[in-house]
């Protein structure tokens, strides 16, 4: 069942990214086929994870994976919604945040045995998740600031210092939010 969902959410995903790029093209639009071209292969990724013997991510993982794809790439980018709403882009980075640091509390379910972790300090889980979200969150405004500096856009860091700093606030706080519950909750975790 549930390599059938992952299966058939890659599938939905990269055929409409397909036929955006195609669209896109056809009407001359640069930026936007490429955003889609780019949509593509993030909305493999879940696919390509099933590859794995195990695929490590839950059902509800996933699809908040793929309800970021929607909302960053076809609200945000193609739709415009970063230039039409300024709450996007900080509500987004809050909501990757709070993902990366359940990616997180699963990471750690999986890489640190059950024995291990019953010894463990709560502490090594609260700064794990928490740290997972900081650094996907720094990692992403060091591709803003990078894809700035080519050609191809200039867009992405509309509001300089104020909206990567704003931006790294959001995805903390979202992270903080998980890591603090996984340290309330670290035997239910």
């Amino acid at each position: 069942m549930k390599r059938k969902l992952i299966v058939g959410l890659s599938v939905v995903f990269i055929i409409f990214m397909i036929s955006l790029v195609v669209f896109y093209l056809i009407k001359g639009d640069s930026s936007r086929w490429q955003v889609s071209l780019g949509g593509i292969f993030v909305s493999a990724i879940p696919l390509l994870l099933l590859f794995k013997k195990h695929n490590p991510f839950n059902v509800p993982l996933i699809l908040g994976y793929y309800l970021f794809i929607f909302c960053s790439l076809f609200l945000g980018s193609i739709s415009s919604f970063y230039l039409h709403y300024k709450w996007w882009d900080s509500t987004l980075h809050f909501y990757k945040g709070l993902y990366v640091a359940l990616a997180g509390v699963t990471l750690y379910k999986i890489c640190i045995p059950e024995k291990v972790r019953d010894a463990l300090s709560k502490w090594i889980l609260f700064l794990f998740v928490l740290s997972l979200a900081a650094l996907a969150s720094v990692i992403w405004e060091v591709y803003e600031f990078l894809g700035d500096l080519t050609p191809i856009t200039h867009t992405m860091q509309r509001g300089g210092n104020t909206d990567t700093m704003l931006d790294l606030l959001c995805g903390l706080v979202g992270g903080l939010l998980v890591a603090i519950y996984s340290l309330t909750q670290k035997q239910n975790v």
